[in-house]
């Protein structure tokens, strides 16, 4: 049996709170966006045969979920495109759920996404890459209940967390013609490792203040906005959470290009800009592929002023992972 799977990339547009007065921490808002994309085959072989790029990080993934599902490790994973790393797209969790879930249909494993994500190690502070790949659209996730207060260990990134996905509270699809145009300039690459690590205790708690508005702006603007298909609403909720709690304590470490994008891309008419997790993606929503193409080519011209860089758009994905096995199409049933 041969096994394809497609997976959606992300944008994350914030850390909901990460003050935890309350008794609960994290909580995020992102969606899944349908380019770029991590494409893997896996067919049985008589050994563990990995070809392609980032070998070693899915080859690591793989050796993982065999000791941890305790199957015999007989398969040739052949990668065929990969998301770009550490730039804030959520490459690291396509790519290991990716691989989780083509080593699942290949051993036929019914395992629910909860349960994947914790094999592979994803989704402990932040659930919408795990999400965004299971089911698509815009996500709202209810963070974790704060079970060690006071200590610094609490805040964490996902990447060294221990906690389960966090449950969803809302999700739904996202216009079909609402654009993302995208650009990850020539710049120093996001934090992540010890780095990320020392980031979050660092700079958290924040102050409630900022919670509070924060869960203003997405419960009473961006999410009614989003169900009415206002645009300019939708966007300007999104402008206005790059100030505001974690953003805004880490608003610092943002490169300088990163933000002379956002504004750029803003000046020429993006209803809503911002930088995904620690970057460098910054990301101008558009109406329309018209809008997209003519701030895609502005944009392009404007960083080659700078460092350069990469620019594309993207819709969203609704769908969230594609997987085709043998000749026939098949969606992996939504199940959480």
């Amino acid at each position: 049996m041969r096994v394809k799977i497609r997976t959606p990339s992300r944008l994350h547009f914030c850390l909901i709170d990460m003050n935890g007065s309350l008794g609960r921490i994290n909580g995020s808002l992102g969606l899944a966006l349908n380019y770029p994309n991590f494409i893997l085959e896996a067919i049985p072989s008589n050994d563990l045969r990995v070809m392609g790029n980032q070998t070693r990080l899915v080859k690591k993934a793989a050796l993982n979920f065999y000791k941890k599902v305790k199957v015999k490790s007989k398969t040739t994973l052949n990668i065929k495109n990969t998301i770009p790393r550490h730039v804030g797209l959520g490459s690291t969790t396509q790519t290991l759920l990716g691989v989780g879930t083509a080593l699942s249909h290949i051993h036929k494993l019914d395992l629910n996404i909860i349960r994947l994500a914790q094999i592979m190690s994803r989704g402990g502070t932040s659930g919408i890459g795990v999400y965004a790949h299971q089911f698509g659209g815009l996500i709202l996730d209810g963070g974790h209940e704060a079970m060690i207060k006071n200590n610094d260990c609490l805040f964490v990134p996902s990447s060294v967390s221990n906690l389960p996905p966090p449950p969803v509270l809302f999700r739904n699809n996202f216009p079909r013609e609402w654009k993302f145009v995208l650009s990850i300039p020539n710049v120093k690459k996001g934090l992540h490792g010890l780095k990320e690590v020392n980031i979050f205790k660092d700079r958290c708690p924040v102050p409630s203040e900022d919670v509070d508005r924060i869960c203003r702006v997405i419960l009473i603007k961006m999410l009614p906005a989003l169900l009415e298909k206002d645009i300019e609403e939708f966007g300007s909720g999104l402008t206005s959470l790059q100030n505001l709690g974690f953003a805004r304590t880490t608003h610092d470490l943002m490169h300088p290009t990163v933000k002379a994008c956002m504004n750029f891309m803003l000046e020429k008419g993006a209803y809503g800009a911002g930088q995904s997790s620690f970057g460098p993606v910054t990301y101008g929503l558009v109406e329309g592929e018209e809008e997209a193409k003519e701030l895609s080519a502005e944009t392009k011209e404007f960083l080659n002023k700078f460092e350069g860089g990469t620019v594309f758009y993207s819709e969203v994905n609704n769908s969230g992972v594609e997987v085709k096995l043998d000749d026939r199409n098949y969606k992996r049933k939504n199940r959480a």
